[in-house]
């Protein structure tokens, strides 16, 4: 189930919740009734292995741009 970040724009009440993808947003705060948003975070990724753009792409190891200004 996942995690879902909400903060308040009234009182700055931060806090998170775990919700079915099919559950309504939560509008309301607990604490003061006021207006919540979703707070939105990143999300780190690694790519390892084949089939993605980042591996594959490169040129043999030892070959590639040396990030030089090439004078």
């Amino acid at each position: 189930m996942p995690t879902y970040s909400y903060a308040c724009t009234a009182c700055d009440n931060a806090f998170d919740v775990n919700q079915k993808m099919t559950d309504d947003a939560l509008t309301t705060c607990p604490q003061c009734e006021g207006k919540l948003r979703k707070v939105y975070g990143t999300v780190g990724v690694t790519f390892k292995g084949g089939g993605f753009y980042r591996t594959d792409s490169r040129g043999p190891s030892g070959g590639g741009d040396s990030g030089g200004s090439g004078d």
